[in-house]
């Protein structure tokens, strides 16, 4: 009997040890399959460019990087965004998406709301804490606490945004030579909401400013560009984008249905954005609105973040093919309207990483856009609309 318990124990170690094995090796892998990016020659970046970029404010609506298993405090060899890099890039403004749901076989055309939660696997595999395995608003809440953690450790390095005078201190501060992150908090679709308003007061606390309605699937609030139905705003949206305007946040549109883009920007007068998307005009896929929405967009006050990888592009995702759309939605939609948003770590393939921005400018002074319009679609008028509708 006591060879079978030797036995028994030696088996409970060594399924213990590969369990402990795969938790640390497993999410690292995924990521790394997740956020590639492309083999290349470094970019050119001329003296020049490299000179307008570091006098730039750099700014960029949407990354990903809170859900994955990596402390954005270090310089990761995976992933796209990190404190780190991001300093080595001259961004000054990063918005921290949080991403609570998201469905298997995720697709642009059409995704089901009851498909399996690709995320509750994650959460558990990661060691998220157990309040998130079943929680949909839990998970925001906790990646806004892992970014407020980096911020206490290193305030020199990064500060998280909430409130205008926040953010005139920071742009102040960069201003007198510092070269600190500032972070602002989203959710990528307000089913992190699970329903109930009061969530929103929660995720406020957290300090989370920037408000997705939807991410791939149909929710609560309305349809999605990929989901099921072609629906607008439900009384529980129409709710919620009345508390977005009178809280002083931003209304984040990227992913929603054109329908819910449409009773959005006719219920409000706010500016209103597209945090990461691509050119319809310049890349005629599902996953960019129609043209005339972007206008909408624009004539809110409002802008489109545009993205970095190919699917959007209908290109390969290189600094060159994101400068020409750029060029081509500043036709379209005007200089004032225009941003960068990246989607960073949100499981996408780039061309660089946030180190590199600087290779973006240089292409788009190679591409002919004057410096004033640069310095608009780096971060201006990302900081224009931020400075309007944060209280």
């Amino acid at each position: 009997m006591r060879w079978i318990k030797r036995g028994l124990i030696g088996l409970l170690v060594l399924v213990v040890a590969g369990v402990t094995a795969f938790l640390a090796i497993a999410p690292g892998h995924v990521e790394r399959s997740r956020n590639a990016i492309v083999a290349h020659d470094p970019y050119p970046v001329s003296d020049a460019a490299q000179s307008l970029h570091d006098s730039l404010i750099v700014g960029d609506w949407h990354a990903d990087s809170l859900l994955w298993k990596r402390s954005i405090e270090k310089r990761a060899d995976r992933g796209h965004v990190d404190v780190p890099r991001l300093i080595e890039g001259g961004v000054a403004l990063q918005v921290f998406a949080a991403v609570t749901k998201s469905p298997a076989g995720q697709n642009y055309e059409a995704n089901s709301a009851d498909a399996f939660d690709n995320i509750t696997p994650l959460a558990i595999g990661q060691l998220w804490p157990p309040r998130t395995w079943g929680s949909l608003a839990e998970r925001a809440i906790y990646q806004a606490e892992r970014l407020h953690k980096v911020a206490a450790k290193m305030p020199d390095r990064l500060t998280v945004i909430t409130t205008r005078d926040e953010l005139d201190a920071h742009l102040a501060a960069r201003a007198a030579g510092s070269h600190a992150v500032g972070g602002l908090l989203g959710i990528e679709g307000a089913h992190a909401l699970e329903g109930d308003m009061a969530n929103l007061d929660r995720l406020e606390e957290a300090g989370h400013r920037i408000i997705g309605l939807q991410h791939f699937f149909d929710n609560e609030l309305g349809g999605s560009l990929h989901g099921t139905r072609d629906m607008g705003l439900t009384e529980f949206g129409r709710a919620v984008v009345a508390e977005i305007e009178a809280r002083g946040m931003v209304l984040d549109l990227a992913h929603a249905s054109p329908a819910v883009a449409q009773d959005v920007l006719a219920l409000t007068d706010m500016p209103v954005i597209v945090s990461h998307t691509g050119l319809h005009g310049f890349c005629p896929v599902t996953r960019n609105f129609e043209d005339d929405i972007m206008k909408a967009v624009a004539a809110s006050g409002g802008v489109i973040g545009l993205g970095y990888w190919g699917d959007i592009l209908c290109h390969n995702a290189t600094p060159e093919a994101i400068a020409a759309m750029i060029v081509k939605a500043v036709d379209t939609v005007g200089a004032d309207h225009v941003s960068l948003g990246s989607d960073f770590d949100g499981s996408v393939k780039t061309a660089f990483d946030t180190s590199k921005l600087s290779s973006l400018t240089h292409a788009l002074l190679e591409a002919g856009l004057d410096t004033e319009t640069i310095g608009k679609v780096m971060g201006g008028n990302m900081v224009r609309v931020l400075r309007a509708r944060l209280n």
